[in-house]
């Protein structure tokens, strides 16, 4: 089950891998297409949408209805789901990830305004900033 789950996520993102087929699937959100009409604002042949729509149908993001020789698309939104999910998973991840650092960062500004502010009430008061032990320079002996 799983590995046919993972074989679908990776269809649905093969299939959004792709400008056009993307853009397909943005025409059929807005309703039922032709091949024919699908194919048009892309200026290709049949045979090119014809392609790019079996992309879409092996994700399962279409399915195709045939009345006669009209061919007609509906959309069919639930395995962008599973992509979806995929995703938030890693958004949640980098989330973490990126709260942490926002954290350290905080911590390490906190830590440093105690040092800044001590070095600029006395520049203030016109005394040169003290060096710490790091900073000064060992003479030669």
């Amino acid at each position: 089950m799983v590995e046919l789950q993972e074989t679908q996520l990776s269809a649905v993102f093969h299939a959004l891998g792709d400008l056009t087929r993307r853009r397909m699937l943005r025409l059929l959100a807005e309703g039922e297409r032709t091949v024919g009409q699908l194919a048009e604002p892309f200026h290709m042949s049949l045979a090119a949408a014809s392609k790019h729509i079996k992309a879409l149908e092996s994700a399962g993001l279409i399915r195709r209805e045939v009345e006669g020789r009209t061919h007609l698309c509906h959309l069919n939104a639930g395995p962008l789901a599973s992509a979806e999910e995929w995703i938030s998973y890693y958004e949640r991840f980098w989330h973490t990830r990126l709260d942490r650092l926002e954290a350290l960062l905080q911590r390490d500004r906190a830590a440093d305004a105690p040092t800044k502010s001590v070095e600029a009430s006395q520049v203030e008061a016109g005394s040169p900033p003290s060096k710490s032990p790091s900073t000064k320079k060992r003479s030669k002996r």
